[in-house]
């Protein structure tokens, strides 16, 4: 465990407290107060990141410090977002996720600046990123939903539930098809092929063709296998887990991506 005793830290630290601060203030039926604390926690995660872009002089999303760095970022919009067109409450869990996803950014990655690879010196790098980011943040609200409606035993709650996880993917998915292309696309231009066999590549895959199972038993089945359902966004997320952290940073995977540790 590292803790980053400079500026880039410091505004992670803070971004964590307020995160945290919000989620007490809910818990507590302080919900208002909870969201503009939320809100506060948000801007300074903005001012993070605007900080780091100028302090590296390239889009902050490199390396796993800059990738957990940057999701902390996204957490709140998705979460205002879930909550007024999806129908999917974050509120506390939100909270505590945007913690847990900022928890390797403040106390285990080092901050340390790198140039970027040539591999990496293409427009395609920072859309492709960012949209993966997006999908992997609204998959964890899946994931989450979908744990609720597990140990739910009220039959109303764990339809809610249930329904929640289903909007939630329906969104992640085609966010995480855009990854899957544009990082194709990308590979292209920088090594000749759309496909390399590389193990993030296969990761990558194998986390969209599990949510591509989720949406297959949904539409044939609708909520009949609900619990099959939640089992398998949970599935997913474990993927997109095994995608961002085993593949970069196992021996076992060595591959085109291992700048990204």
């Amino acid at each position: 465990m590292e803790i980053k005793m400079t500026t880039m830290g410091l505004l992670i630290y803070i971004t964590m407290f307020l995160y945290l601060l919000a989620m007490t203030f809910t818990i507590r039926k302080k919900s208002e107060l909870g969201k503009k604390v939320f809100l506060l926690g948000f801007t300074v995660a903005v001012v993070s990141f605007v900080y780091r872009y100028i302090d590296v002089a390239h889009w902050p999303m490199q390396n796993l410090f800059e990738v957990f760095m940057s999701l902390g970022l996204f957490i709140y919009p998705i979460s205002i977002l879930s909550e007024k067109y999806l129908n999917v409450r974050g509120g506390a869990s939100d909270m505590l996720l945007g913690v847990v996803i900022l928890f390797p950014a403040g106390f285990v990655f080092t901050a340390e600046p790198q140039q970027l690879p040539p591999a990496l010196q293409s427009w395609l790098f920072a859309p492709h990123v960012a949209v993966y980011m997006i999908s992997y943040v609204l998959m964890a609200k899946a994931a989450i939903q979908a744990g609720f409606q597990l140990k739910e035993t009220n039959n109303k709650l764990s339809g809610e539930y249930e329904q929640a996880t289903y909007n939630m993917v329906r969104v992640g998915f085609p966010f995480l098809t855009l990854g899957l292309i544009l990082g194709s696309w990308w590979g292209k231009l920088a090594w000749g092929d759309f496909w390399a066999w590389d193990p993030k590549e296969l990761w990558s895959l194998i986390s969209w063709l599990i949510f591509v199972g989720y949406l297959h038993v949904r539409y044939m089945f609708g909520r009949k296998y609900s619990r099959y359902n939640s089992y398998l966004a949970i599935l997913g997320m474990v993927a997109i887990i095994l995608t961002l952290l085993w593949v970069n940073l196992s021996k076992l995977f060595p591959g085109l991506h291992n700048y990204a540790s």
